[in-house]
């Protein structure tokens, strides 16, 4: 059931495999949150033949979208422009932005994931992931948007929910903490179970993602002032399963001052980013 006025989950779609394995995903997401599903192609192309084929990439995004979510409420948008600018400027409002992995050209793709307005989902694969939702925490008051937009995955699909933190140099105590002070950040979580993972960060979530539905984490991690993190882009690459890049409305990473909020003012932070 549609409820009014709730912002819509926006795809961008290119005509691949990858498109259309977002826009299942996508529908999914927008059934469970009664929102609308907008497919969105951006077309660059001064061409009649090339909009024509574009026009039906857009169709072939909504009809794949309506068979594999009966009732889903979707329309279907050609858009002139760059696929980044323009799906950047759609994330303004929507509630999620979901993007195939391979469907947008490498710039292209890290425009959306690390200056997009809303949380963005990068599918992978062409069936629905199974398994449990995996939030992963690094101490960085984004990755506490990653846990909370995962709690609410968990919780609308009815799946179990991970929560994990790679130990570093402080070892078994200071992850423990870490993991602890997290948790105690985001209100309201559903039953979870915490782990601890062994290795280098992105080796360890990218083998932890292979038996996930999805992976959400923050963008940018504990250094604060880069762009996009280097564990975040090796999953971009490598992840085995959906990974989610979560963003503040209020501050998406491509537009981040450096700094990130100490441990011991992760609630207020969490609460302000609401």
């Amino acid at each position: 059931m549609l409820i009014p006025n709730r912002p819509p989950v926006v795809v961008g779609v290119n005509g691949t495999a990858a498109g259309l394995a977002a826009v299942r995903l996508g529908a999914r997401e927008a059934v469970s949150r009664g929102t609308l599903l907008s497919v969105v192609h951006a077309f660059t192309w001064d061409d009649a033949e090339a909009r024509q084929a574009a026009s039906r990439f857009v169709e072939e995004a909504v009809t794949t979208a309506k068979r594999s979510i009966p009732g889903v409420g979707v329309r279907g948008q050609l858009v002139d422009g760059p696929p980044g600018s323009v799906l950047r400027r759609f994330s303004r409002t929507a509630s999620v932005l979901v993007v195939g992995g391979a469907d947008l050209a490498g710039p292209a793709l890290l425009e959306v994931v690390t200056q997009a307005w809303c949380p963005v989902i990068v599918a992978r694969g062409p069936r629905p992931p199974a398994g449990r939702v995996l939030a992963a925490v690094d101490g960085s008051g984004p990755s506490l948007l990653a846990l909370r937009f995962a709690a609410e995955m968990a919780r609308r699909r009815a799946r179990p929910l991970d929560v994990a933190y790679v130990i570093g140099a402080g070892g078994t105590y200071r992850a423990r903490q870490v993991l602890d002070e997290a948790i105690a950040a985001v209100p309201d979580l559903p039953p979870l179970r915490r782990r601890l993972l062994t290795g280098a960060p992105a080796e360890a979530l990218i083998r932890a993602s292979r038996g996930s539905a999805l992976i959400a984490l923050g963008p940018r991690g504990t250094g604060g002032a880069a762009r996009f993190g280097s564990v975040a882009y090796e999953l971009l690459r490598n992840a085995g399963c959906p990974v989610v890049y979560a963003h503040s409305r209020k501050q998406p990473v491509g537009k981040s001052e450096p700094g990130h909020p100490s441990t011991r003012t992760l609630l207020r932070w969490a609460k302000d980013q609401s």
